[in-house]
């Protein structure tokens, strides 16, 4: 059964006017492109593709850094308006890429958990704070030890650890997990998947999950969206995306990712050419110049989403699993 979705947005774009000096007209970077999706409860929507398809972007508009261009964003149905941001801003919380550099290195990683609760609650007393930390570095499997140390004493996966306790000291409903694994070995990026996914069970978190690394992607997520030069191309579920991908793009990334199952044979699809520059996107379909089937109505006109729960937007979509 289906619960309401925690968080909806609705053609989020964002646009950066860049240059110009001071006689020249600036131009206009289109950084994200009418964004749509809706997370529920307990569930994690995973946002991939390459640098520079707007996955940062839609990080920072979902956590009310900056402001859309267009379109809406609504948290536990209430849209979010600069006048309203205060009020939502503790229900949606981030884990950034490199728990290093999130964290401050002159703070005791007490002081690091407090802080939230100082700012956003400060009518709650020093004991009060101090029980709210201990409870949540328990939580994150953390030890009491661990309360009065400096952040260069941890290990990085200890150090995301901590990064994962300070997004939860506000109680959020939406987590957003910028790259969380990216920077950690392999045998801790699965103790922090595994954590990530205990949490959700218990808490009923809904996350937004931003990553390039699709076998992470297949392990945690259970929606996919796939991201193009600042366009969704193609979403859906996990397991329709990950079976069947309808659009080239989707397939030429899955040929990517590894297979641990060595008897399994698939075509290594390689893409030809770079991603177009942002300050002058193509006509008609971004990916068609990179496309080999591509024809020149994708040339000439943008294809837009299309199909039900499984979307793409391509005017020859794949049909064959990969």
């Amino acid at each position: 059964m289906s619960r309401p979705p925690v968080a909806t947005a609705r053609a989020l774009t964002r646009h950066y006017a860049v240059g110009g000096g001071l006689f020249g007209k600036p131009q206009v970077v289109r950084a994200l492109n009418r964004a749509s999706f809706s997370i529920e409860p307990g569930k994690t929507l995973a946002v991939v593709g390459e640098s520079g398809c707007g996955k940062s972007t839609l990080a920072r508009l979902v956590t009310m850094i900056e402001e859309p261009t267009e379109g809406t964003l609504e948290i536990d149905g209430v849209k979010a308006l600069p006048e309203t941001w205060r009020q939502l801003r503790s229900k949606v919380q981030i884990v950034f890429q490199d728990p290093q550099s999130s964290l401050n290195p002159r703070q005791r990683i007490g002081a690091i958990l407090a802080e939230p609760l100082v700012i956003n609650q400060p009518r709650m007393s020093a004991p009060e704070r101090e029980a709210k930390v201990r409870e949540t570095m328990a939580l994150v499997g953390l030890r009491p030890e661990h309360y009065d140390r400096y952040p260069h004493m941890f290990s990085g996966g200890q150090r995301q650890r901590i990064a994962v306790a300070r997004a939860l000291m506000l109680a959020p409903r939406v987590l957003v997990l910028d790259e969380p694994v990216s920077a950690l070995d392999l045998s801790i990026q699965s103790q922090i998947l595994n954590l990530l996914m205990e949490l959700q069970e218990r808490l009923k978190l809904a996350y937004l999950f931003i990553s390039h690394d699709l076998s992470v992607v297949r392990h945690i997520a259970d929606d996919v969206m796939v991201m193009y030069l600042g366009k969704t191309v193609e979403a859906g579920s996990r397991d329709a995306i990950f079976a069947a991908p309808r659009h080239p793009y989707t397939r030429a990334l899955l040929s990517a990712t590894p297979v641990a199952d060595p008897t399994h044979q698939k075509e290594r699809i390689k893409l030809v050419g770079e991603l177009p520059s942002p300050l002058n996107v193509p006509p008609g379909c971004p990916f068609a110049p990179r496309c080999w089937k591509a024809s020149d109505r994708c040339r000439r006109t943008e294809p837009q989403l299309s199909g039900d729960r499984h979307q793409a937007a391509c005017f020859h979509p794949e049909d064959a699993p990969v």
